[in-house]
């Protein structure tokens, strides 16, 4: 089956304008913040082609202030033989009450599944409680109408027809027929302050979010349902850029994917250790966008023109830990694919759920050659054929890597790079200074955040907090959602 297109999605979001409102009424005061993450699926699976082949079809379409820092622990595995999708648990509402939400780099809004929902699962095959948001079923919740300054912002101006307690509505439709369309809420969201080395208590802060009264498409499967989806992007909708907005935070954050243990790390917040080296990001773009300036394979750069580097629009290269594969355009896929089997002649080739696997006894990393990413400003990403092959039992090893040919038009000259060749590595998002960069790391280990408040820097240990969960991965296939999510009117 041959993968479909990235994730597009259409956001009816003009963000800007609401940083501007959020900023009117923003506190100055900071704190640190955690939320418990979990992958969407345990550790400990084995291998199949069932898992692996809706893996690749989900994958496909997704395609002034004194703050301190934030802690998300993280828990599962990032190979595609096991799991696929972060989430973390998060509170609404007044009394709080507990909602797990896939956690997402790509998309710009926080929404979670309304009590009117007309096709949300009450059930989720991966053992958890589901629970249904019910605007009136909290003391500190409100629903925005159209004719209130939030809607005609987020609008760029008073919806046609609006009349007076009208809700201000939000629609998402994705590439892959999937959807989501509701109303926006505001409402208090509790989280976890840092407030010592391994230390929390609980904080508080108000944030608009969608209230989702329909879902479509895999939205609405009860095998790997969650309540919502919390995103990550660096639009002005996002949970963090208003958690930054309002003082609560700074508009920081970084994470470590432990594909060895399961589970790692997830801040928000300056990480001073450890350092790391930085890229700019592109600016005026919906996702997190470098510059690629040259592959290498075994220390020797590939032969590629300059054109398949240059960003612009359906072009480009982008970070993406809500894709758990990497994907390049079909030029460069057949010069690394030609350079990393140059040694090994004699390897067939067979088709497993449309990746290329191989039978290998002895050790990849022995076997196989480093590809190393090179970015603007010095900066390299080194992926160990451990990250760019994923075993498969038996001495089977699959590639990771893929065709963007093969995904769709809009994707085939784009490079993204997902959570394989991200793992095992500390990935920060310095959103105010419009810098991303890595450094190699065992995610199993802690790093330091600064608390700006007090100048003190607390430790943020790794997690793996779905590692005790009784559920059998095999039963149910592997969903990841890409995060190619536009944010603004037109995709």
């Amino acid at each position: 089956m041959a993968p479909p297109p990235p994730r597009a999605a259409l956001l009816l979001l003009a963000a800007l304008a609401l940083l501007l409102l959020l900023l009117a009424a923003a506190p100055r005061a900071a704190a640190t913040g955690v939320f418990q993450v979990r992958r969407k699926f345990p550790a400990g699976g084995g291998g199949g082609d069932a898992s692996i082949a809706a893996l690749r079809a989900h994958d496909g379409r997704r395609h002034g202030r004194l703050l301190a820092a934030a802690d998300l622990p993280l828990g599962g595995l990032g190979l595609p033989t096991d799991t696929g999708l972060y989430f973390t648990e998060i509170k609404l509402g007044t009394p709080p009450k507990r909602y797990y939400v896939q956690v997402d780099t790509g998309s710009d809004i926080l929404w979670v599944n309304c009590i009117s929902c007309e096709r949300c699962p009450r059930k989720s095959g991966l053992g958890l409680d589901l629970t249904l948001y019910d605007p009136k079923g909290s003391s500190s919740g409100s629903t925005v109408s159209c004719d209130q300054g939030f809607c005609a912002a987020t609008y760029g101006g008073k919806l046609p027809g609006c009349t007076p307690n009208v809700p201000c509505e939000y629609s998402v439709m994705y590439g892959d027929g999937s959807s989501t369309t509701g109303f926006f809420v505001t409402d208090a969201l509790q989280f976890d302050q840092v407030t010592g080395n391994g230390q929390t208590q609980p904080g508080n802060a108000s944030v608009t979010f969608g209230c989702g009264a329909q879902q479509g498409g895999d939205l609405g499967s009860s095998n790997q349902a969650l309540d919502g989806i919390l995103g990550f992007g660096q639009a002005n909708t996002s949970m963090l850029s208003q958690l930054a907005a309002a003082g609560k935070v700074k508009k920081v954050f970084a994470h470590c994917l432990d594909t060895i243990r399961g589970g790692g790390i997830f801040a928000i917040g300056d990480v001073v250790q450890p350092k790391v080296k930085t890229t700019p990001l592109v600016p005026d773009m919906p996702h997190y966008n470098v510059n690629l300036e040259s592959i290498e394979v075994d220390g020797t750069t590939l032969d590629l023109p300059a054109h398949v580097f240059v960003t612009g629009e359906k072009k480009g290269t982008i970070i993406d830990s809500g894709t758990t594969l990497t994907y390049l355009p079909e030029l460069v896929f057949n010069e690394v694919k030609f350079a990393v089997f140059k040694k090994h002649q004699d390897i067939k080739f067979h088709n497993v759920q449309d990746f290329m696997c191989f039978q290998y006894s002895g050790s990849v990393d022995d076997g196989f050659p480093t590809i190393s990413f090179h970015f603007e400003d010095d900066l390299a990403l080194h992926v160990y054929p451990h990250e760019y092959f994923f075993p498969n039992g038996n001495d089977l090893y699959c590639v990771g890597f893929q065709n963007g040919a093969l995904q769709s038009k809009d994707g085939k000259d784009i490079v993204l790079l997902g959570d394989l060749v991200l793992s095992n590595k500390l990935v920060v998002y310095d959103l105010e200074n419009q810098v991303i960069g890595w450094t190699d790391y065992n995610c199993s280990s802690s790093i330091k955040v600064k608390d700006d408040k007090t100048g003190a820097t607390y430790t943020v240990n790794s997690h793996d907090i779905s590692s005790g969960w009784k559920f059998h991965w095999h039963k149910y296939p592997v969903l990841l959602l890409v995060t190619f999510v536009c944010s603004f009117l037109i995709c």
